[in-house]
């Protein structure tokens, strides 16, 4: 690629940032995970890129090229299971309502890291803000079909997180 191209594609990375990032955290705990993880996506999107052919939004292509290439590397590496506290992936503050609030997060992502890949997909997009229409159009499903889905995992979650803060009190 020539200098326009590189500089296009630096561009492109930089702005869409948020969802190779919250793919990463889904998938890994460990930081050098998720750095290795991060840069297997940019470069297989810095390979990819002459293949974009705008028939989408390229954040639709980026989620689509990042979740293949985390989804091969989380079998190739056959770290899916999070089993760990991701405390270490988010900054501490002394506020009790920010600790409770981290806490909710933490294990809100917990849950999500234990749904099966096109749930966690679809809350990925979801957080990103995607509409249901584009989540189908990403994901090769309907609209409907991403309605529903959301309406189970949320019920999901929702009886796990009860479950959980049941078994604390």
């Amino acid at each position: 690629m020539d200098s326009v191209n590189k500089t296009y594609f630096i561009e492109v990375i930089q702005e869409h940032q948020g969802i190779i990032n919250s793919i990463c955290r889904i998938y890994y705990i460990d930081n050098e995970d998720i750095k290795d993880a991060k840069q297997d996506i940019i470069l297989q999107l810095w390979k990819s890129m002459p293949t974009f052919r705008n028939e989408s939004k390229i954040s639709t292509w980026i989620y689509k090229v990042a979740l293949n290439t985390i989804l091969t590397k989380v079998k190739h590496d056959k770290k899916t299971a999070i089993t760990e506290s991701l405390s270490d992936n988010y900054p501490e503050n002394n506020s009790d309502d920010n600790i409770h609030l981290n806490d909710d997060i933490q294990q809100l992502l917990f849950m999500i890291g234990k749904l099966e890949a096109t749930e966690k997909a679809i809350m990925i997009l979801h957080f990103e803000g995607y509409s249901n229409k584009e989540i189908a159009e990403t994901l090769k499903l309907t609209s409907t079909n991403i309605s529903t889905r959301m309406n189970r995992i949320r019920t999901k979650l929702k009886e796990t997180f009860k479950s959980i803060y049941n078994e604390l009190r």
